[in-house]
């Protein structure tokens, strides 16, 4: 009969599958930062009076805080799902 008493346990399969994940959050991340970045600059820089210069400062600044929320915050949570904090 199976108790579970094994469950939580960090096994090398768990570790491999939960890095994987990890690396693709990230892949997804970077994706959704940096085609909404490309199409706020050119929405910017083609449909509104902003210009090229406008559309692109404005996008610099969106970039800077969209990777501040989106990727430098989950770079720093630990890989160990049951790690305290995560």
């Amino acid at each position: 009969m199976d108790t579970r008493e094994h469950f939580g346990d960090q096994t090398p399969d768990v570790v491999a599958h939960e890095r994987t994940y990890h690396a693709f959050s990230l892949l997804t991340r970077w994706a959704m930062l940096v085609l909404g970045d490309l199409i706020l600059w050119l929405t910017l820089w083609f449909a509104s009076p902003a210009g090229f210069l406008g559309g692109t400062l404005i996008a610099i600044v969106a970039f800077v805080v969209g990777y501040q929320i989106l990727i430098r915050h989950e770079e720093k949570q630990p890989l160990d799902v049951w790690a305290q904090g995560r």
